[in-house]
């Protein structure tokens, strides 16, 4: 087997219970044990598991690779799961016509130590703790919520929202924002307006999928026509004049997106109902809230916002 180059590709780690619904196998594990969790896995082996709240993403992610001949995007199973147990997994990934053939089973253990030996940009997971062990690992990680989940089979485009602060930027802000109110972050902001933010956990997966935004972006000025694959938008509660860090933050980062809203405090979900991303990402649970009831959310537990 040729050698598989992981630096080349985007790679995104995700556990089962990120992308297929788990709530009938947890129920079982819960009550019975782990050997009737084996015993009940092996029986449901070729029952696929239904549509998880990461499903629609990781469809669509994988779907770029039909567009690019090197396969550049690879999603791999990181599972606390053992590999018995993991049969379902690849079987409901085959049944779902998911390309994913590779991963790790780790039987019970923490899978976040793995999240750089496979050069992950992200770590999808429902399990809390895992997820904070990977942030406090200096991994990106993000916790998958119980969201609604729509998988239109006709809409073929990935559409991607983010957070800014504490996602793809550091929390810098955030901390002055907490320890002086709205007038010392304004005050800061526009101070530092030509300086730009320190990464955040989600920057370099920003770095990756934006390169194919990149691409589209040409194949729509060579084609008027040309239907995109991807859309990316940053929805930030930011506003004037903060948001002139953010475009010196982007610049520096050789970094556009499709869509940008500086909120000022407006209610996200209004937006989120419009754009209609497959997953968004939050630092700020209490944002993530509304936004689950329509949209798949996630929360990066980063930062100041996360302190206990």
């Amino acid at each position: 087997m040729a050698a598989f180059h992981i630096e080349d590709k985007l790679v995104i780690a995700i556990a089962s219970s990120a992308l297929f619904n788990l709530a009938e196998s947890d129920e079982v594990y819960k009550k019975e044990g782990v050997d009737a969790y084996r015993k009940y896995q092996k029986e449901k082996l070729n029952h696929p598991f239904a549509k998880g709240v990461a499903f629609p993403f990781i469809r669509r992610l994988l779907n770029l690779n039909k567009l690019y001949p090197e396969k550049p995007v690879e999603v791999i199973f990181l599972s606390r799961n053992d590999p018995y147990s993991g049969q379902r997994m690849y079987r409901s990934a085959q049944h779902y016509e998911l390309e994913i053939t590779r991963g790790a089973f780790l039987a019970g253990r923490s899978p976040h130590e793995y999240i750089n030996a496979f050069n992950a940009s992200l770590f999808l997971t429902a399990n809390k703790d895992d997820a904070i062990e990977a942030i406090k690992a200096k991994f990106p990680a993000g916790i998958v919520l119980e969201s609604a989940v729509s998988d239109d089979e006709n809409d073929s485009e990935l559409r991607i929202a983010f957070d800014f602060d504490g996602v793809l930027a550091d929390d810098e802000s955030e901390r002055v924002f907490s320890e002086g109110q709205i007038e010392a972050f304004m005050k800061n902001e526009t101070e530092k307006k030509d300086l730009p933010h320190e990464p955040g956990p989600l920057k370099d997966l920003l770095d990756k999928i934006s390169k194919f935004q990149k691409i589209e972006a040409e194949a729509m000025k060579k084609d008027t026509n040309h239907k995109p694959a991807l859309r990316i938008a940053i929805i930030t509660a930011r506003n004037a004049p903060a948001n002139e860090r953010f475009v010196t933050t982007l610049e520096s980062w050789n970094i556009s997106v499709d869509e940008t809203f500086f909120l000022g405090g407006i209610e996200k979900s209004r937006i989120l109902k419009v754009f209609k991303p497959h997953i968004f990402f939050d630092d700020q649970k209490g944002h993530l809230e509304p936004t689950s009831t329509v949209i798949p959310s996630v929360h990066i537990p980063f930062g100041i916002k996360n302190k206990e």
